[in-house]
């Protein structure tokens, strides 16, 4: 049972702050929690995503080989969960009426980003039932899909924003963007963790220091700046 605490206990903590940060107009508490399950369920199609993309550069590259690593953890890995999620996301949220100011896709991106971080913190800390892995995994890579979310967001916000204004060049644009930056950034915290090399160690702390501070900036930033769709 205490395994299971920590492993839900950060994302928990997570929600309450971006739920908080949310001050026009608080999002419905059924379209959330909708979101957050979605967010559990997009782990499936990701694991499968995830294992066919392996077998297809499996059978080109070697396995340790440095193209291969940078083809598993950027098109693989991080796009099968990106994009996973961000499917679930505009599938769920882009008409929904409650979706009527920008910071609105904050909190919908980072709260089905949490759903996908707790079931595999879960499947982890639970599966492995270690203190070290409890902490370790609550301190980087659940807060990692939230910023990965808050990236998604913050693009995803401003998509709508163009689109109302009929500005659609600006819209695509923005709705790439928010695919490709959680994408990026995801798979690059993968790539330094892969490589297993004393400088991308280095690296790694970094930049988990320099996106986490972004993130805490955005968020801020466009919590003040919510603004009607």
């Amino acid at each position: 049972m205490i395994f299971l605490i920590l492993a839900v206990l950060p994302a928990v903590i997570l929600l309450a702050y971006i739920y908080n940060k949310d001050r026009v107009e608080k999002e419905p508490p059924g379209l959330l929690v909708r979101l957050f399950l979605l967010g559990a369920l997009s782990t499936i199609p990701a694991i499968f995503f995830e294992l066919c993309g392996q077998s297809i550069f499996g059978a080109f590259f070697n396995e340790k080989s440095l193209i291969y690593i940078i083809c598993e953890n950027f098109l693989v890995v991080a796009l099968a969960e990106e994009g996973c999620k961000y499917f679930f996301l505009k599938r769920t949220t882009w008409k929904a009426p409650a979706f009527n100011y920008t910071f609105d896709a904050v909190v919908y991106a980072v709260v089905i980003s949490l759903g996908f971080a707790t079931l595999e913190n879960i499947m982890y800390v639970v599966g492995e039932a270690t203190l070290g892995v409890a902490l370790m995994r609550g301190i980087l890579s659940v807060p990692g899909h939230a910023i990965d979310g808050v990236f998604m967001g913050a693009f995803y916000g401003a998509a709508k924003y163009f689109e109302r204004r009929g500005d659609l060049t600006r819209k695509r644009s923005h709705l790439r963007w928010a695919l490709l930056v959680p994408v990026v950034n995801h798979g690059f915290y993968d790539f330094c963790l892969t490589v297993e090399l004393p400088l991308f160690e280095v690296i790694f702390v970094v930049f988990e220091i320099v996106v986490t501070v972004v993130a805490l900036r955005a968020v801020r930033r466009l919590s003040r700046g919510d603004r009607p769709l």
